[in-house]
């Protein structure tokens, strides 16, 4: 293979002269560029690190304070009460200096020890201001002034041009919810899906677990929460995903999907260079933290970033009771599968990225080379579920006809931070890059690149039953998926605004109606909501399915209630879906608190039937909305057909739906629908459907024609 002798350094032949000691300059001039890139990415780690580290303070700001102690000494004004004074009496090493020197060692050390000593003040200032949300619960258009004063101290004290780390060490910590205060909303959340005598039961349980075994697991959980940054996010990941022995594909991992509309173009490899460079693009973007901290939609309230440290170079590398999550600092590769084999794609040349137009050379050539895989190649990646490895952070999926996808690894992260990647990637493919009118990468490409280098495997027979028998099992897991993906055009969340409520309320209140139709009951339901207010926050449960928007279903499939009756209790349940939601992110849920309850207790080695019970009961409704999140991206007024269809993930019961849902701009929402083919409860299709009437139903209570004027 001579691709593969390019990248040999030197190459050597014993001959009865001696050694023979052939030079290859090319490589080792990439060698050299490569670690003069390896060396400029720690400085620049570094330099980051140093910046996030004072902030809210500024390093330039060193030198201010210096300044200013300075400049006072001059004038004969002691700045430090007699500080410096004795800083130079303690100095060891005074006897050698003047007394300049002494007083200018003394001045610069007090100086950095009140700059320092700021720094700290104001982080716990912002800190203090951070764990405020009074402003969350207040109603929409009144603003109080308590709030006004507040959003106002939020502002100076959060600094200026923060990078996308700056406010971790601001963020305060998720606050343990009193059990009490968890057991009244759990017993209000399961109230409309049990009858008397079984509610009766359940309260029972509930009551006795609040006297005998709670307090002492709230002790250690309370415990924990002082000496870890986040009580919930370890075991969280550790326990739910990690330890996890189901397969991640469907049960786990959730997908993007390309543009709605739109197919930039129909070359398979021009579209993968596309992309590629963009998310390239992204990653440095990223290693140079000039990625903006994500704040709070409409308020300049910042979340937590730690979840994008491990977006590159990680991977989940399985164990027989858990995986484990491998990070490294760099990678510089990408690797690429088709038709059953396995490529190794170099992404650099001397010290920079591949253009485009060079990635597109390196796919084309992948593409046209027609080698067959090896013994048990074409299906290894079936040990991960698919024929894709599902264990990567996110494998990128590029086919045939130019369109593209997504899948995620979940343990790493949750879906909006990858949504995040797929905003920036889409948008700078066609807003950015481009491509030329043959459909091809625009640019020239380097002659001289090494093509992309074949994986060898060596694969036992052994092995290879294995991989053949857990594709059996990823096929029929994969064919069990019913799955249904639209558009809803005939209104959006301009219209539901006029109707003053919630588009996410108005939404899951839909999903509700829309379920019982569906199936002629209520049911247990998931809604993701963020807790990224806190440091390493994640998500927490809010239990969409209440007695509100139970009575509210109830009254819209009755014939007793009028269309007045039914607007007033959809506002009520609206209202307090709103409120829910709020709880839920600002740490009082009811879900992540119960399982660290019920964690504790297995450390323990006491038995809660009430835990047990609460934590086995099904999902069957798993709802989330996917933000948009970088709308300056997209020109939805001149070119609305560049818009994503979003992205969903798998059911989580086996009779039961998974759905996501995007709202894009004013006009338009797209659903995802997932369900298991296997049960005849389910229906992809019919869900969808009802969700359409649903929606439609809601909205005619409103009226909104018959109040134009």
């Amino acid at each position: 293979m001579a691709e593969a002798h390019q990248a040999v350094a030197f190459q050597f032949t014993v001959t009865p002269e001696g050694i023979d000691l052939r030079l290859s300059h090319n490589a080792l001039k990439e060698i050299y560029l490569s670690g003069i890139r390896a060396w400029k990415k720690k400085c620049i780690r570094i330099k980051n690190n140093f910046a996030s580290g004072v902030y809210p303070a500024s390093p330039s700001s060193w030198l201010f304070v210096v300044l200013t102690v300075l400049g006072t000494m001059y004038t004969r004004i002691d700045p430090s009460m007699g500080m410096i004074g004795k800083l130079k009496d303690h100095l060891p090493l005074r006897r050698y200096m003047s007394h300049q020197g002494q007083n200018l060692v003394s001045a610069l050390l007090f100086a950095t020890g009140l700059w320092l000593a700021l720094i700290f003040v104001m982080r716990q200032i912002l800190k203090c201001l951070l764990s405020y949300h009074g402003w969350m619960f207040e109603e929409h258009g009144k603003v109080s002034t308590t709030t006004k004063v507040w959003f106002t101290l939020v502002k100076i004290f959060s600094g200026r041009k923060p990078m996308l780390y700056s406010f971790q060490n601001s963020l305060p910590r998720l606050p343990v919810p009193s059990v009490n205060d968890t057991l009244r909303r759990f017993l209000e959340s399961v109230r409309p899906l049990m009858n008397d005598e079984d509610f009766r039961r359940t309260k029972a349980l509930a009551k006795d677990f609040e006297r005998n075994l709670a307090p002492r697991l709230q002790w250690y959980l309370k415990l924990k929460s002082w000496w870890a940054t986040n009580y919930v996010s370890d075991w969280w990941e550790q326990y739910v995903y990690l330890q996890g022995r189901e397969p991640i594909m469907v049960n786990s991992n959730y997908y993007a999907m390309d543009f709605l509309y739109v197919t930039p173009t129909t070359s398979q490899a021009a579209r993968a260079g596309n992309l590629v460079h963009a998310l390239l693009l992204y990653r440095r973007r990223l290693t140079y933290e000039e990625i903006p901290p994500s704040t709070l939609p409409g308020f300049p309230i910042p979340l937590c970033s730690a979840q994008w440290e491990r977006m590159f170079n990680t991977t989940r590398l399985p164990g027989e009771e858990t995986d484990f999550i491998q990070h490294r600092v760099d990678s510089k590769h990408i690797v690429v599968y088709h038709k059953g084999r396995y490529f190794k794609v170099w992404v650099y040349q001397g010290g920079r990225l591949l253009n485009p137009c060079e990635l597109q050379v390196q796919f084309q050539y992948i593409l046209d080379e027609n080698s067959s895989p090896q013994p048990g190649e074409k299906y290894l990646a079936a040990l991960t579920a698919g024929n894709r490895w599902f264990d990567k952070s996110f494998t990128f999926i590029v086919f045939a006809n130019g369109k593209v996808g997504l899948n995620a690894e979940h343990s790493w992260a949750d879906a909006p931070i990858i949504g995040h990647l797929w905003e920036y990637a889409l948008a700078t493919d066609s807003f950015q890059l481009g491509y030329d009118d043959d459909g091809n990468c625009k640019g020239e490409a380097d002659t001289t690149l090494l093509l992309p280098q074949r994986l060898q495997w060596d694969i036992p027979k052994e092995c290879q039953e294995v991989i053949m028998y857990s594709l059996k099992v990823a096929q029929k897991l994969a064919e069990d998926v019913d799955f249904y993906a639209f558009p809803f055009t005939k209104f959006g969340k301009g219209m539901i605004k006029k109707c003053r409520t919630s588009p996410d309320a108005f939404i899951q209140i839909a999903l509700q109606l829309a379920n019982f139709r569906d199936k002629g009951s209520f049911c247990l339901t998931y809604e993701s909501s963020m807790t990224r207010l806190f440091r390493e926050g994640r998500t927490e449960t809010v239990r969409s399915c209440t007695v509100e928007s139970s009575n509210f279903v109830t009254s819209m499939e009755s014939e007793k209630f009028s269309v007045d009756e039914c607007l007033n209790l959809f506002r009520i349940a609206a209202k307090n879906h709103q409120h829910i939601s709020r709880l839920a992110m600002t740490g009082c849920g009811v879900d992540r608190h119960l399982f660290c309850l019920y964690v504790v207790s297995k450390y323990l080695g006491v038995n809660s039937p009430f835990l047990q019970e609460v934590l086995s009961e099904p999902w069957c409704l798993s709802t989330s909305q996917t933000p948009i999140q970088q709308i300056e991206l997209f020109d939805l007024i001149n070119h609305p057909e560049y818009i994503s269809i979003g992205g969903g993930f798998g059911p989580v019961a086996d009779d039961g739906y998974g759905v996501s849902y995007i709202i894009v701009g004013e006009n338009l929402i797209n659903f995802h629908i997932s369900c298991k083919v296997s049960s005849p409860l389910t229906d992809a299709h019919r869900f969808g459907k009802h969700i359409i009437q649903a929606m439609s139903d809601i909205l005619a209570l409103f009226n909104l024609d018959a109040r134009k004027p």
